[in-house]
C-alpha cells in the first residue's frame, strides 16, 4: 500500500512540474521571437552603436525560461529516484524561484515607479509585454495563479515524498533472500541424480571376480 501511495505521489510530482515546464519552453520560444525580432531591426548588435543598451529584457525572458526548463529536470529527476538530497534541492529551487516572483510582483504592484529600477530597454519589447498584461489582465492573473500553485503544490508533495523516503525494497535485492530457496533445490537435484555406472568398468571389475 506505501509502495502505491508513493509511486502516485511521485507521479503526480511529475504532472505538476510538467505545468512549470510548459512555461519555460513557452518562454524560450517567445525570447527566440524577440531576439529574431531584434535581429531584423538593428543587423547586429553593435550596428546601434557602441553605447547602445543591449536588450537586458529579452535574455533575462530568456534566462528565466531556461532556469525553468533546468528546475523542471531537477524535479523529474527527483521525483523518479525519490532521492531526499534531490528533492530537498529542488525545493530550495523553486522556493527561491516564488520569492523572485514574489519580489518583482510586490514591486510592480507597490511601486508606482517600478519601471525605473529597470534599465532602458532599446527593444521596446518590455512595453509591448507590459501593454499586453494590461489588455488581458484577467488572462493573465489566472496564468500567473496556475504558474504559483503548480510551484506551491511542487513543494508540498516533495515535502511529502521526502519524508515517505525511498522504496529501499525496489532498489535493494539481498542475496540472502534467495540462499534459502536455492539450497533445498541443489540438495534434491544431488539425490535425485542418478549414478551413472560405465559398463567397461563394470565388466572388468566383474571379470576380476571370476578370476579370483
Amino acid at each position: 500500500m506505501g509502495r502505491m501511495v508513493r509511486s502516485c505521489l511521485q507521479s503526480l510530482l511529475k504532472l505538476v512540474n510538467s505545468v512549470i515546464g510548459l512555461v519555460g519552453m513557452g518562454m524560450i520560444l517567445y525570447s527566440f521571437w524577440m531576439i529574431r525580432v531584434w535581429f531584423r531591426q538593428v543587423g547586429t548588435f553593435w550596428a546601434a552603436g557602441p553605447d547602445s543598451t543591449p536588450p537586458w529584457f529579452i535574455y533575462t525572458f530568456l534566462g528565466l525560461g531556461v532556469t525553468f526548463c533546468l528546475i523542471t529536470c531537477s524535479g523529474h529527476v527527483a521525483a523518479e529516484t525519490a532521492n531526499g538530497h534531490c528533492l530537498s534541492c529542488y525545493m530550495v529551487l523553486v522556493f527561491l524561484l516564488v520569492m523572485l516572483e514574489a519580489a518583482i510582483t510586490a514591486d510592480v504592484f507597490l511601486n508606482k515607479d517600478w519601471e525605473e529600477d529597470f534599465p532602458e530597454d532599446p527593444t521596446g519589447r518590455l512595453n509591448d509585454f507590459k501593454n499586453f498584461v494590461k489588455r488581458n489582465f484577467e488572462m493573465c492573473k489566472w496564468v500567473g495563479l496556475v504558474i504559483i500553485a503548480a510551484q506551491a503544490l511542487s513543494i508540498f508533495l516533495a515535502i511529502i515524498i521526502r519524508a515517505l523516503g525511498p522504496d529501499c525494497a525496489s532498489y535493494y535485492d539481498s542475496d540472502d533472500d534467495y540462499v534459502p530457496a536455492r539450497l533445498p533445490l541443489l540438495k534434491n537435484h544431488v539425490q535425485r541424480t542418478p549414478y551413472i555406472v560405465d559398463p567397461h568398468v563394470s565388466s572388468r571389475n566383474d571379470s576380476w571376480n571370476v578370476n579370483r
